[in-house]
């Protein structure tokens, strides 16, 4: 079976075009020896691109017993293939090469994926991709919970309101809506009056106020979003619409991308450090986590390569639907 998505990478196999896309990428970052360097990068960016295809692929064709590990180090390879066209020396040095990220060493008996965490560290690929690709710096020692970044991804809705019984986040209209309607509801998750939620939204994001309903409050885009831009609102691939995050501190610029990585990071090391927890996850169905832990996956083998590929035609400065 041939993974959809292998397709939009077909301009990117060829060194001529590699070569020229990074040149005109480092001429409009203004870095130094760009001719050199593009030359220098055109055969390493074939080859992330190629191998993280490569392992995303084989995802698609594996048992749900290892395909997080392949997923991960399939994302990690187009990672490292989007960081060349913004990071012309990486790796400058060994410390970007770990994970970036860590996990508890050693599950409980009572242990729940939902509820388990991972913990950023001082250095690694992760804080170097979300700084060089995003600029969204990462502090030591941050915690994000397994709740949280799932609870980020809005195609698991329907899945999250029957395993667990809540409703993380609410629509406010399609990508190609001029503009989105935020229910008042909002307020009352936020414990903002209408004035208050208004400028904090527009603090955060790239709307402006336009008018108010009973219901609702109507909010203009200011500029063009795109792909991982239209954080820190969130963003369902499969019906093109957008959701707003019920708890206040979600509402920050935090690419999806981000999340994808750091959920994989640990589903792969529970795949082969827990093998026993996993084996019984998978097999005796006691957990409705395994519900959440599926769809994410399915979820993550589309959104991943669209993400990272509108990423790359970004950074080119080509039109994704030319």
């Amino acid at each position: 079976m041939t993974a959809p998505f292998l397709h939009l990478f077909y301009p990117f196999q060829s060194v001529e075009t590699a070569q020229k896309l990074l040149k005109a990428s480092y001429q409009k970052q203004q870095i130094e020896h760009h001719e050199q360097k593009s030359y220098n990068n055109a055969y390493s960016f074939i080859y992330y691109v190629e191998h993280g295809l490569t392992y995303l692929q084989q995802a698609g064709n594996t048992p749900t017993s290892i395909k997080p590990v392949l997923m991960f180090y399939g994302m990690v390879q187009l990672i490292k293939a989007c960081l060349l066209t913004v990071d012309p020396s990486y790796p400058e040095s060994t410390s970007v090469l770990a994970h970036g990220v860590s996990t508890r060493k050693r599950k409980k008996q009572s242990y729940e994926f939902i509820q388990d965490e991972v913990k950023v560290q001082k250095n690694g690929l992760f804080s170097h991709f979300s700084d060089k690709m995003f600029h969204v710096k990462q502090t030591e020692g941050t915690k994000y919970s397994m709740k949280d970044l799932l609870f980020s991804i809005p195609e698991l809705e329907t899945t999250i309101k029957i395993t667990k019984n809540k409703t993380p986040f609410l629509f406010v209209g399609k990508v190609t809506d001029e503009v989105i309607k935020v229910p008042l509801t909002i307020l009352d998750d936020y414990k903002m009056t209408k004035d208050r939620f208004t400028q904090y939204f527009q603090k955060q994001t790239s709307f402006e106020l336009e008018s108010l309903r009973n219901d609702s409050l109507l909010f203009k885009e200011m500029k063009n979003s795109e792909s991982y831009q239209y954080s820190p609102l969130l963003y369902n691939h499969e019906k093109s619409a957008l959701y707003i995050p019920r708890k206040k501190e979600q509402l920050t610029f935090f690419p999806e991308i981000l999340a994808h990585y750091l959920l994989l990071y640990n589903l792969s090391m529970i795949c082969r450090y827990e093998t026993e927890w996993w084996g019984e996850l998978l097999h005796t169905f006691n957990s409705s986590d395994l519900s959440l832990i599926n769809q994410f996956l399915d979820v993550a083998s589309v959104k991943i390569p669209f993400y990272l590929h509108g990423y790359l035609l970004r950074t080119f400065g080509i039109d994704r639907e030319a």
